[in-house]
């Protein structure tokens, strides 16, 4: 079998076979079968044996065995030992095979590092909890360190620390040192922070030492700073707790500045990912509970959603996703859905996104559309004639054709009636179409 390594390359005096460094011809270059991984078919990065004396690549062997496999893929033969043996004779003979083909723009494969193992791991965290204990936040830090370069290494090596209950020991050195002084350990807070935001879900003890009110109150404040990096990992990790359980947004919601560094997040971006983690927060913060009135009225006072719908013009998926669902759950509130019925942006937003982003963001836009309208339906009908106008009607009814969930059917089938009463308002309104189908309102 051939696996090819494509070069440009371009003609030189009119000969095909002639080769320029800079050309645009390609070439295929064979790769031995012996440096070929049996699973993955690409050239081995890391080559290790198993005990059946077969070779592979370390990261296609791993997602096998993790699979639930406990047999050699190429001879079937059950595993005796799940050890994966370093074959360092076969790698070096790849990183020459890779060097004497350079000229093909081939490169040579780096050494692998050797993976972290469970007791390193466990080792680690050992001395952690005991230098926290001690107070040491230097050696720390030190620790902390060496557990984020591991994670930088590979993606087992990752797994490997999150499986040895590194998460815990983590969260509950942040809670400490938080708990004494933040301004002192910034620095450590921020590492911690750093690498918390890959090691989630933690378990429950994880949660209640990070989701404590003075690890909070230290996220806020570092929040609130202006350290680019430790915001963006503050916000990942909030976005991951606030997930996890409604009491950590019940304690958030006593801390001061929170909803102003959230906003402030998505009114001068980070980077995509940090705003998505800003709104999916702000969504759990304002997700139906006792507490979200609160929350919303006061994102609602910071102005988010005349923000939201700027978003919402040029956003890509996730965020826009994340977007509509933020104004869905605001509009619940009086004062966000006045500002939103206000908005020469909303309906045509709303309308347009519909059956264009995805299903979700469809049913949030659906919500949004219905929690206006029905604020509206006994008043002028301002809402609904402006709705009309962004086609709502037409996109409601295909909607209807393409299909729906059974709770966003009954809202689209409301909103159609609604709209209907006010479709003679509207010039160009087609009277000929019948809409008998429709049940009526209880």
């Amino acid at each position: 079998m051939i696996l090819s390594w494509r070069r440009r390359r371009a003609s030189h005096g009119g000969s095909k076979n002639s080769e320029v460094l800079n050309g645009n011809l390609e070439t295929d270059i064979r790769i031995p079968t012996d440096f070929r991984c049996p699973i993955s078919l690409d050239l081995m990065k890391d080559p290790v044996a198993l005990s059946t004396g077969i070779t592979y690549d370390r990261e296609s062997i791993e997602k096998w065995i993790e699979a639930g496999n406990q047999t050699c893929p190429v001879t079937n033969q059950v595993l005796t030992s799940f050890d994966e043996i370093p074959n360092h004779a076969l790698r070096r003979m790849i990183q020459d095979w890779c060097v004497q083909n350079r000229s093909y723009g081939i490169e040579r494969i780096p050494t692998p590092r050797i993976p972290v193992t469970q007791y390193e791991a466990s080792e680690i965290c050992s001395r952690i909890a005991v230098s926290t204990q001690r107070g040491d936040h230097k050696r720390c830090r030190e620790l902390v360190a060496k557990i984020k370069a591991w994670g930088k290494e590979s993606e087992r090596n990752r797994r490997c620390i999150v499986n040895g209950g590194t998460g815990y020991v983590l969260a509950d050195s942040f809670h400490s040192f938080a708990s004494v002084s933040a301004e002192k350990h910034v620095d450590l807070l921020k590492e911690i922070l750093s690498v918390l935001t890959w090691m989630f879900p933690l378990g429950e003890e994880g949660q209640l030492k990070l989701g404590s009110a003075s690890s909070l109150a230290c996220m806020v404040w570092l929040l609130n700073g202006g350290d680019l990096s430790a915001r963006q990992n503050v916000v990942l990790v909030l976005k991951e707790l606030l997930s996890l359980n409604q009491r950590h947004v019940d304690v958030l919601a006593e801390i001061e500045g929170v909803a102003e560094a959230l906003i402030e997040i998505i009114k001068d971006p980070i980077c995509p990912k940090a705003t998505r983690a800003s709104l999916t927060a702000i969504f759990y913060m304002i997700s139906p509970s006792p507490i979200s009135r609160r929350f919303a009225s006061r994102f609602a006072e910071l102005g988010v959603v005349p923000l939201i719908l700027e978003i919402l013009v040029e956003a890509e998926k996730g965020i826009c996703e994340r977007a509509l669902g933020v104004l869905s759950g605001i509009c619940d509130c009086k004062e966000a859905r006045e500002e939103a019925s206000k908005n020469a942006l909303t309906m045509p937003l709303l309308v347009k996104k519909m059956l264009r982003i995805s299903g979700l963001a469809t049913e949030f836009a659906v919500c949004i559309l219905w929690k206006l309208c029905g604020n509206d339906k006994n008043n002028e009908g301002g809402v609904l004639v402006e709705a009309l106008q962004a086609d709502a009607f037409q996109k409601l009814l295909v909607l209807l054709q393409v299909g729906c969930g059974e709770s966003i059917k009954e809202k689209v089938t409301e909103l159609l009636k609604w709209l209907n009463l006010h479709r003679n308002k509207l010039d160009c309104a087609d009277s000929s179409m019948d809409f008998k189908y429709l049940k009526r309102t209880l």
